[in-house]
């Protein structure tokens, strides 16, 4: 689903709150993508607890690369609305650049359809 551009902050958290209700109950995970200029970001989102408190975050930069963290349920909410709320913001300015042509986009998915992040070799586990 691209970015709801015409939603009022109420309707962004209501989102948000449905996405979490889903990423607790069912084996899915959230995405935001986000395009600018030049760069696209990739933030996925999954439960990693049978509560719904704790969320593994796997965030890609393509200039950074992959960077993963566990974070809070009150964390991951509190990200996507911000994400989603500056993605309303940006919405109006039109892009000539064929990667930022593609609107910003948050979708819950399978973990099956999720990108895994590629790890280095040296990376120590």
């Amino acid at each position: 689903m691209t970015v709801p551009t015409d939603r009022d902050h109420a309707s962004v958290v209501a989102l948000v709150e449905c996405a979490l209700v889903e990423l607790t109950h069912e084996a899915v995970g959230a995405v935001f993508v986000s395009r600018q200029v030049g760069r696209s970001t990739r933030t996925q989102y999954v439960a990693v607890d049978d509560i719904g408190e704790q969320f593994q975050k796997q965030h890609f930069d393509a200039r950074l690369g992959w960077h993963e963290t566990t974070v809070s349920r009150r964390t991951v909410r509190d990200e996507l609305i911000t994400q989603l709320t500056r993605s309303l913001s940006g919405a109006s300015e039109p892009a000539d650049d064929s990667e930022t042509d593609r609107p910003n986009f948050f979708t819950v998915k399978p973990p099956n359809d999720l990108q895994v992040p590629v790890r280095s070799i040296n990376q120590q586990y």
